[in-house]
């Protein structure tokens, strides 16, 4: 960066003042030179800074430090100005418009009105369901326990009010839901209803009864149930309108209870409120000392507090003008990465209460803009741990409220609610927030960063489960958690969360895996259990019935596939904790240091086989303590390999590394040779196998001379046509540069002499001295080495720049660029570059390979191959390593396929550039330059455009292709293949076969060609061999 740069912002800044000079400018003009100010002394009047004149040395001078921080704030503001604006844009798409808030609100006032209506019942016993029996509707609570004490009827509400995000005007498209509270008249409810889940069935039967009377509506289309956020101690009814905006919304009504029907007090996380004697049907005798019930009474108390929630969010709306469009921006952040649903979900209300909390601390100011609102709750979120430190809102609470220390105790995060008394996170785990945390974190890391599209990566890229995460794992059968929860002694925590054996086995079941997979994960993670939803005329559906649940790890590349586990010294106080957690898989070793320790070894000699030894740990550390079977785990990771398998057991690293050593022999052979006329200057690979991208590594083959004739002629071998076609062996290409000289010709017929003359004096040298067979050509020569073909080409380094050079009818020299010289240059320079930059690649990124493979498998069997080559296909995939925000780099081949797919289908191709920085060599002004270059020659530009640090402007590995037609055709197979990949690969009960992603759709072809399958040298490489 120059100094020169500035002196133009300056002299742009103050065109209008130079461009009309004042009378005393031109008065100091006339003056003599001696006379006039110095460059360096600034020229003022009345207060305003005039243009300097700079002498030459200080015109070009190196910028000060201050300079360089001005600079790179101005970029920074820019940038963020830019995100800034496309959030204000995402704000209004995401706002309801004045017309969807109209047919609401009247919506909304005709359901109060009904609800208000609700006619009186008898009263009856609270387990006599016969009031119910003519209608048909059923009650959304499971009764654990039939015999429960208790009188109920219904009357009308005492009042309906609104609360949740509309209200607040917080609410946003697509899932628009807005929240009633109907408060469960006094005369219901009794003071002891807290105990052993009255209150909860009186709530469930107050919902049934409302649901009876709106079900006779015309203005009400079908009638659900759900869960508030998966409790099943807290139902809701759900009201859509009927005809044709049965779609347009949905009211969600709580029922709730009077204010200060209950006392908080009672709902301490150190109370108990089931008793064990009710739950199990014992006797009180039996039971020496009642447990806490913390969980189900934060859900009471979770009842009692909407209305005051409200009222102190509104207090906040009003203090900071940015804080609901602050709200929304958290809210579409946690949608996309599906935090916002399902069972202790990071939801609305407390990204609400997250910014009240900022707020009410001065973390953030009252005049900020819900960019900066965004961000600073992001780096809240990244930097404050909530499972070591809970915080509150409470100011003044009153005496009787839990201090943080005793939440804590009861829960896993704790985040307390204005009043005191309500852990907002009371259903959250600790393995929850520690994925916001690292969501929080990444986002943070790519937001200010001026080479990616962060607008794009913060908020508008879905992350779902089986593409953010490397392995999955699903538990299903879940009703053999039951057993789990048997062996561990869970009967309190199955008391707390009202039978629900998966929420009340799942935190054990985290914690164990986080410390059977150790260090060689990152992150792991759950799928939170979605809201149920049913029609009120069917019973709740049973716990067994949710969906599998879901377990994503983001591996450690360097941990994550080892067959050992070393444990402590055997005579250290940790060995018997390793022993006690792995069982009978522990036993001594001793090792190459002489150091005798605990250690487990498990199966897998080759990099596929290894891929499962998580698999193996997790099915041992559940079948050992949770008495979980291994039929019962799903492994979501391993269905890819089938279709790049070499042979059983084997996806082909092995074989691509058998192929890189021998080159790199061959190399180090070539290097060493003597009697030539010419050093040789390097060797270098130009073949897919040499940067671990061949789908199917070339393999070391003997050949079999009873599948051949030999024609004595021309010494060669013909297969006859009565027997199988013969093995076909795959040539790798390697560039051999010889060092310039005067010898070389300038002629370009003499040049391919001289390359001919070469290749012929390698292949006897490499004979003599090594035993090599050898076939010399005027393009190459095959050497036949450890069953490998490596072609060697002699390249000279002029050479395209004489096929360049012609000569005029007049006599002149001109260059003039041509086809020809373009693929020697293609060939000879830039696919070695490509290949030994890709081959680092591989070094730091040990998955790239495998994605490559599947990748380009994939274009194959689509027949896209001859569109997007392979080298093309390799930038592609580099690009998910490389720039994977906001994702981190792929660490399975599977989730780097299904990135793959998700970037041909939803990069816009269009108008972007994908920029694919291979070893980091672009900073922010190239990619600048890129994207303006792009812009203004896009017309002349390849459909399909890919620059790298060599490769700005042109895109030469897309230049010949694809088409526009189809690259629309990659684009629609490649959003149709993933739809089908994922909804196979989540849903176990789906028909399980990946391989229908790799058949092309042959309809759409005019002619079809069958082969003989006899003839077929590749055909066990097919997708479907038979």
């Amino acid at each position: 960066m120059k100094r020169k740069n500035t002196a133009k912002a300056e002299d742009l800044e103050n065109k209008m003042e130079t461009s009309h000079p004042s009378e005393d400018e031109e008065e100091s003009a006339k003056k003599p030179k001696g006379s006039q100010k110095t460059a360096s002394t600034p020229l003022r009047e009345e207060g305003v800074l005039r243009p300097l004149k700079l002498s030459k040395g200080e015109l070009y001078k190196a910028p000060t430090v201050e300079e360089l921080n001005q600079l790179k704030e101005a970029e920074s503001l820019f940038h963020c100005s830019l995100l800034k604006m496309q959030m204000e844009e995402l704000l209004k798409e995401v706002a309801l418009s004045e017309r969807r808030k109209k047919q609401m609100d009247s919506f909304i006032q005709q359901i109060s009105d009904l609800l208000k209506s609700v006619p009186e019942s008898p009263v009856v016993e609270l387990s006599d369901l016969s009031w119910l029996s003519e209608s048909g509707i059923d009650v959304p609570f499971v009764l654990v326990s039939e015999e429960s004490k208790g009188k109920f009827h219904m009357e009308p509400p005492d009042s309906v009010d609104l609360i949740g995000s509309y209200p607040l005007g917080t609410c946003i498209k697509p899932r628009v839901s807005v929240d009633l509270a109907v408060t469960i008249p006094a005369s219901i409810l009794h003071p002891m209803d807290s105990i052993n889940q009255r209150y909860s069935r009186k709530r469930a039967l107050y919902l049934a009864g409302l649901a009876q009377h709106l079900s006779t509506s015309p203005l009400v289309g079908p009638l659900h149930y759900s869960c508030l956020h998966g409790n099943r101690l807290r139902p809701l009814l759900l009201v859509t309108p009927s005809g044709k905006d049965s779609n347009s919304m949905v009211l969600r009504i709580h029922a709730i209870p009077p204010p200060d029907f209950l006392k908080p007090s009672r709902f301490h996380p150190q109370k108990n409120n089931i008793r064990t004697a009710w739950y199990t049907g014992q006797n009180a005798a039996q039971v020496s000392s009642e447990p806490p019930t913390p969980q189900y009474n934060s859900t009471v108390v979770g009842d009692h507090l909407p209305r005051s929630h409200l009222q102190f969010l509104s207090a906040h709306c009003d203090q900071c003008p940015a804080f609901r469009d602050g709200v929304a921006l958290l809210k579409v952040w946690l949608r996309q990465r599906e935090l916002d649903q399902g069972a202790g979900c990071f939801g609305g209300f407390l990204a609400s209460m997250l910014l009240s909390y900022l707020l009410s601390t001065h973390k953030v100011g009252k005049s900020m803009n819900a960019y900066q609102l965004l961000r600073n709750a992001l780096h809240f979120i990244a930097s404050t741990d909530l499972t070591e430190n809970g915080i509150t809102l409470a100011k003044n609470p009153d005496s009787k409220a839990p201090s943080l220390p005793e939440f804590q105790t009861a829960f896993q995060v704790v985040f307390v609610d204005p009043s005191g008394h309500l852990n907002m996170c009371a259903d959250m785990t600790a393995c929850t927030y520690k994925r916001i945390q690292h969501e929080a974190s990444l986002s943070l890391q790519f937001w200010d960063d001026p080479t990616l599209d962060g607008f794009q990566a913060l908020l508008m890229t879905p992350k779902p489960m089986l593409r953010t995460y490397d392995n999955v794992y699903q538990l299903k059968d879940l009703v053999k958690m039951q057993a789990a929860c048997k062996k561990l002694s869970l009967l309190s925590s199955l008391m707390d969360h009202s039978g629900n054996y998966v929420v009340a086995v799942l935190p054990f079941i985290l914690t164990l895996l986080q410390r059977g997979l150790a260090d060689r994960i990152h992150l792991l993670a759950y799928s939170l259990p979605q809201d149920p939803e049913w029609s009120v005329y069917g019973e709740p559906p049973m716990h067994k019935d949710q969906p599998p649940v879901s377990i994503g790890l983001l591996l450690n590349p360097e941990r994550a596939l080892l067959v050992m586990e070393r444990g402590p010294a055997a005579d250290s106080p940790e060995a018997a904790e390793f022993r006690q957690l792995w069982g009978s898989r522990s036993e001594l070793r001793r090792f190459q240091d002489g150091a005798i320790t605990e250690a487990v070894l498990w199966s897998g000699s080759s990099t596929c086989q290894r891929r499962h030894v998580l698999l193996k740990i997790i099915t041992h550390l559940l079948e050992l303590h949770a008495d979980i079977p291994k039929s019962c785990v799903r492994f979501v990771g391993g269905q890819m390999d089938d279709v790049i398998k070499v042979k059983e057991g084997r996806t082909g690293e092995e074989e691509s590394l058998k192929v890189v050593q021998c080159f790199d022999d061959l190399s180090r052979k070539l290097w060493k040779l003597e009697g030539l006329p010419l050093s040789i200057t390097s060797v270098q690979g130009a073949h897919p196998a040499l940067r671990y991208t061949q789908v199917f590594p070339p393999v070391p083959v003997k050949l079999a001379y009873s599948y051949f004739d030999r024609e004595k002629t021309c010494r060669a071998l013909v297969p006859p046509k009565d027997k199988p076609c013969p093995y076909y062996i795959t040539p790798i290409k390697v560039i051999c540069h010889m060092e310039g000289s005067g010898k070389w010709p300038s002629d370009r017929l003499a040049i391919r002499h001289i390359k001919a003359a070469f290749h012929i004096r390698l292949g006897e040298l490499l004979k003599q001295e090594h035993g090599y067979t050898c076939r010399p050509l005027p393009t190459h020569l095959d050497v036949w080495k450890d069953g490998l073909v490596f072609r060697i080409q002699v390249a000279y380094h002029r050479e395209p720049q004489v096929l360049r050079e012609s000569v005029t009818a007049e006599g002149m020299l001109i260059q003039r660029d041509n086809a020809e010289a373009q693929a020697l240059e293609l060939e000879t320079q830039h696919k070695p570059f490509l290949t030994s930059t890709l081959h680092g690649l591989q070094q730091q990124q040990p998955c790239f390979s495998a994605v490559c493979r599947l990748a380009k498998r994939w274009l194959a069997a689509q027949f896209f191959s001859g569109d997007i080559i392979e080298e093309a296909a390799d930038l592609l995939v580099a690009s998910l390593f490389l720039q994977p925000a906001p994702f981190t780099p792929p660490s399975s081949p599977q989730v780097g396929l299904l990135r793959f797919l998700h970037l041909l289908s939803t990069f816009d191709w269009k108008n972007n550039p994908l920029v694919v920085n291979l070893n980091g060599k672009l900073i922010a002004s190239d990619y600048t330059e890129i994207k303006n270059h792009f812009l203004a020659s896009r017309e002349s530009l390849p459909v399909m455009f890919i620059a790298t640090p060599n490769d700005k402007n042109v895109s030469i590995w897309t230049k010949a292709g694809p088409s526009v037609q189809m690259l629309q055709r990659v684009v629609l197979v490649a959003a149709e293949s993933l739809r089908v990949l994922e909804a196979q690969l989540i849903n176990p009960n789906q028909k399980q076969d990946i391989r229908v992603a790799f058949r092309p759709p042959l309809e759409v072809y005019d002619v079809l060609i069958d082969l003989r399958p006899k003839q077929v040298p590749l055909l066990s490489r097919a997708v479907d061999p038979s």
